[in-house]
């Protein structure tokens, strides 16, 4: 079957669905996951662009990849750019980050350069890609052994930026790392008092005293 219809098919069954929460969601997945396993990544690839073209399901559609060692493993800086394009939400930044950029750079499949230029773009949502992607360093049940260096290289480029969607993710870095750096976040925090917004002060405060973002 060609990737495009394989893409159709896929989307049709998701479509037909009678209960579009997540758990019906990923089952489906995981059944479509079984039968690109013979395939090879630019296959899968195809697929997922397709998916990624119909304007839908762009969550689970990086889920594909993930779950497909080769084509997860194929993963570069241009194959990223082109599956993040598009990305014009919160939860699909997120999704994008969290499954694909975020471990892809942990794998060393990406460099920290991908993630800075990011962080310099223009695209709010590319900013809020690149803090999102430092999670993965940061959460030990995903392999992250914590990464003080680069979490706060990327978080240093972004403490003016009071745009909502990047104050958030930047809280949200940070409060990742405090679980292996807490004293580094506490020195981040102290030397760029003036300038961080004051969610991102108060949240990562509170998970350095507490363990809790809003105890």
């Amino acid at each position: 079957m060609k990737p495009y219809d394989l893409a159709a098919e896929f989307i049709s069954e998701l479509g037909s669905l009678p209960d579009m929460s997540t758990v019906p969601m990923r089952r489906l997945r995981r059944r479509y996951s079984k039968r690109l396993n013979a395939q090879d990544a630019s296959y899968v690839m195809e697929v997922v662009l397709s998916i990624l073209n119909s304007g839908r399901h762009r969550w689970i559609a990086y889920e594909l990849i993930r779950d497909h060692p080769d084509a997860f493993h194929s993963l570069n800086r241009k194959t990223l750019e082109t599956l993040g394009r598009g990305m014009n939400n919160w939860s699909s930044v997120d999704c994008f980050a969290r499954t694909l950029s975020g471990p892809a750079w942990l794998e060393g499949l990406i460099v920290g350069d991908t993630i800075r230029d990011w962080a310099q773009s223009d695209d709010r949502w590319w900013r809020r890609a690149a803090l999102v992607s430092t999670v993965a360093l940061n959460v030990r049940t995903h392999g992250g052994m914590g990464d003080a260096a680069n979490t706060l290289a990327v978080c240093g480029m972004l403490i003016n930026d009071h745009e909502d969607t990047i104050v958030k993710a930047l809280s949200w870095a940070l409060r990742e790392l405090v679980v292996h750096n807490p004293e580094e976040v506490k020195e981040f925090i102290h030397t760029h008092d003036s300038v961080l917004a004051a969610r991102i002060k108060r949240e990562v405060r509170n998970k350095l005293e507490t363990g809790l973002k809003n105890p």
